[in-house]
């Protein structure tokens, strides 16, 4: 099905065809049929891919194709210095998560685009999932009270993620491509973050827990604390659950949220009633998240301010809860999250 966007947005370039490369490469080719699309691919990459109009294997040629926007689906160890070029160069940018692997030079991109009014967007796009915007919309709405206890699980298996290719191999698995739970699987930080707040402080534990033999830390519980005495949310994030799981609970002083991104229930209970009742958010397509994210994009590079996508310093703060959790996994003890 093709889904065209009113847009001025002519020229576009994503940058690396992975697999979540060209799977934005397809989405742009849906969301502007007409436009010119151009990929960047690492030197003695194949000079070819469906969807393109052109193939670029440096940095130099794809700016002299002058972008209107630009989407970074590169590994994370890349992603700095690739979106660095592509701002200092007036191009407005979708970078895929993480926002980067560290958080070194960051923080000047950021006001760099700032000063420049630039689109600047971190691809967290469980914000488009509609259970999470059911739930935040049930927490807006005081439908359960204030929030006392919040309870984030995702995990699956890393080597189902994708069948016929070697985990080991993939980012993922890599530490010096930015792999790990704590950085791939962080847009369960950034949602909670989304609905509940930056949180001050966070207590994990975790590390290579299976026999995936890997380089990075297959688990993560966290623990991350509010200024005030509640919520306290807890967060566990694993390459180990052999059956996928993706689930949000939350307790409140009226009632209690239980929201299943799997399967797409989101039941939620009201005291003063005593009753329970279900509503089904499923995605009939998980493209359309990316779709809607990639959509969402495109109208603020138009000039419509977004009220869900990720902005460049919210995904700084992920970087800081992941740096503050693995400060704390190495030193034994509850951190503080410096926010930069």
């Amino acid at each position: 099905m093709t889904v065209t966007t009113s847009t001025s947005i002519q020229r576009v370039l994503v940058v690396s065809l992975g697999s979540i490369g060209r799977r934005h490469l397809r989405n742009v080719r849906c969301l502007l049929p007409t436009a010119e699309i151009a990929a960047l691919r690492r030197p003695n990459s194949p000079s070819s891919a469906e969807g393109a109009d052109h193939i670029f294997h440096d940095i130099r040629s794809a700016l002299a194709f002058r972008p209107t926007a630009a989407i970074v689906a590169s590994p994370a160890t890349d992603h700095l210095r690739l979106t660095q070029t592509l701002v200092t160069n007036g191009i407005p940018v979708l970078v895929e998560k993480p926002f980067a692997h560290r958080l070194e030079g960051l923080s000047v991109l950021v006001a760099e685009a700032t000063a420049k009014s630039l689109p600047l967007f971190v691809a967290y796009n469980l914000r488009f999932h509609p259970i999470v915007r059911r739930v935040k919309s049930l927490l807006e709405e005081n439908v359960i009270g204030r929030v006392l206890t919040a309870r984030a699980d995702v995990g699956q298996y890393l080597p189902d993620w994708r069948p016929g290719v070697n985990y080991k191999e993939g980012v993922s698995a890599r530490r010096d491509l930015g792999g790990g739970v704590l950085l791939e699987l962080s847009h369960e930080l950034d949602y909670v973050s989304w609905l509940f707040g930056r949180p001050s402080s966070v207590y994990a534990a975790g590390g290579q827990l299976g026999d995936l033999g890997i380089d990075v830390e297959d688990t993560a519980v966290l623990t991350l604390r509010y200024p005030e005495a509640a919520p306290i949310v807890s967060v566990n994030l694993d390459f180990l659950q052999r059956a996928v799981a993706r689930q949000l609970r939350v307790v409140g002083t009226k009632g209690s949220i239980c929201a299943d991104l799997v399967t797409g229930e989101c039941d939620f209970y009201v005291a003063s009633t005593g009753e329970w009742t279900r509503e089904l958010c499923r995605l009939t397509d998980s493209n359309l998240l990316y779709l809607d994210e990639v959509k969402a994009f495109f109208s603020a590079v138009n000039g419509e301010h977004s009220t869900i996508l990720a902005r460049g310093q919210e995904g700084i703060d992920v970087l800081c809860q992941v740096e503050a959790a693995r400060q704390s996994m190495a030193n034994h003890r509850e951190m503080k999250i410096n926010y930069v």
